[in-house]
């Protein structure tokens, strides 16, 4: 018994997980909390280091986070053009001296909390922050760290393309992102990113999709958040269609208007309320069909598509509202006000948006099939090479964009959003073929995409 113990607390890991940002909703920071969750049922010590916790327990190293002004910066600076800094060698000396501040702060860090295995999620891949990917990488190999990188997005694989803006950042892409080195080994969370990381950089990695907790409590109307519909305006008898991610150009939330505006016609308000709805309710001339985007603008680039989505409500006429203001990661009150989480969204939609063009996996996909709610998707790259085939039932947009309006939004032939529309009316009036079809998918996701999955596999990496 006395060896069993010994060997238990050998086997126990002091695990740094370091990222930009953690405890928002973004998909690293969720998949980072179900990491954290697992590795510490296993044993081991997890401790979070971020440039912003949120509300999460960690330690705060302001340099790491990407949205400030400097940071920025050199991201635009590295990926984009070379404009903000004349010669060169002036963006590579900031470059540097943002990396000397990190390292430097790194190493107490790790040496304060007694840190012994790396985890790097998105550090030495999207690089975001790419004075963070060298000190990183040099921390590590100085302090001989054993090292799993957690890629969830590549530099390569940035909405509108990538242009690396000079010597140095060719330099900085070829050696640290990711770092090759004997001590550091990769994950990826999709097959295209596994192939296209051995053919770019010749580095094996294991594949670890993105999991959700399936056995919790399911999310159900509470005392905390009875009165969300009244918050944000809507009845009992409105249909409230979710869209829950970030608002960013790659998830195609163009394609969710075009959806509820096909939705919303006199001919299949007529067929709503001719059926009734699939949990009893009536639907009638005074309700409303409303697109409820829960999700936060702050992480776009461009800067303009918020306003790029709102400028097609308007002309669209399509009912939305836009409750950033009102959701977070976790409850919360905030100046007085309550804030509800992003969970406590699905209990109260009728249908879920998930119309991405590129994903790295699909957080929100796994959430609206935990939440047995329908489904509409975009057959994105990695949906269609990685999640279609185990079986979900979607209503689907298929995979080919038609082309783009005058506001840069994606389209779809017009046929396929007619289309999801009719079995979307099916779902929204029929509860059998409505329970048949969430149950079918909650049972599909489990079987995949547990956290039991999640323990399996790093178990075999930690």
């Amino acid at each position: 018994m006395k060896l069993q113990e010994v060997s238990a607390e050998e086997d126990m890991k002091n695990i740094g997980i370091f990222h930009y940002q953690v405890g928002r909703m973004d998909g690293v920071s969720l998949e980072i909390d179900k990491w954290k969750r697992v590795l510490e049922d296993m044993g081991h010590r997890v401790h979070l280091c971020a440039g912003d916790l949120s509300t999460h327990s960690g330690t705060v190293i302001e340099e790491m986070y990407h949205h400030l002004p400097e940071i920025e910066r050199l991201y635009r600076n590295t990926f984009e053009s070379l404009t903000d800094f004349q010669p060169e060698a002036a963006y590579r000396a900031e470059l540097m001296r943002v990396a000397k501040v990190l390292e430097r702060k790194l190493k107490e860090f790790v040496e304060a909390e007694g840190i012994d295995l790396i985890i790097a999620e998105n550090v030495w891949s999207v690089a975001i922050n790419p004075s963070l990917s060298i000190a990183l990488t040099r921390v590590m190999r100085d302090l001989h760290l054993p090292a799993l990188a957690h890629h969830h997005d590549f530099y390569w694989e940035r909405e509108h393309g990538v242009a690396l803006s000079c010597g140095t950042a060719i330099e900085l892409a070829d050696k640290y992102l990711p770092p090759r080195d004997a001590i550091a080994r990769h994950t990826v969370i999709n097959s295209l990113a596994q192939r296209e990381l051995a053919e770019r950089k010749g580095i094996f990695s294991s594949i670890v999709p993105n999991v959700f907790d399936f056995e919790a409590l399911p999310w159900e109307v509470d005392g905390y958040n009875f009165d969300f519909r009244q918050r944000i305006g809507l009845r009992h008898n409105d249909i409230l269609i979710l869209q829950g991610t970030r608002l960013t150009p790659r998830k195609g939330i163009g394609l969710a208007i075009d959806f509820v505006r096909a939705l919303d016609t006199p001919e299949r308000r007529a067929q709503l309320r001719e059926r009734g709805l699939y949990d009893g309710r009536s639907f009638g001339e005074e309700n409303r069909i409303v697109l409820v985007l829960a999700g936060y603008a702050r992480d776009d680039l461009t800067g303009t598509y918020a306003e790029r989505l709102r400028e097609k409500v308007s002309r669209t006429g399509v009912d939305a509202l836009f409750i950033e203001h009102l959701i977070e990661a976790e409850r919360q009150t905030r100046g007085g006000e309550k804030i509800y989480s992003l969970w406590d969204t699905y209990p109260f939609a009728d249908l879920v948006t998930y119309p991405s063009l590129d994903e790295g996996f699909g957080n929100q996909f796994l959430e609206a099939v935990r939440a047995r709610q329908p489904i509409l998707v975009f057959e994105y790259p990695v949906y269609h090479a990685d999640i279609r085939e185990k079986g979900f039932r979607v209503i689907s947009l298929g995979s080919e964009i038609e082309g783009r309006d005058d506001l840069d939004l994606a389209q779809v032939r017009p046929k396929l959003i007619e289309a999801a529309v009719d079995r979307a009316v099916d779902l929204l009036t029929d509860n059998e073929l409505r329970q048949e079809t969430v149950e079918h998918n909650f049972r599909v996701g489990r079987r995949h995409y547990s956290m039991d999955t999640l323990r399996e596999s790093l178990e075999q990496l930690v």
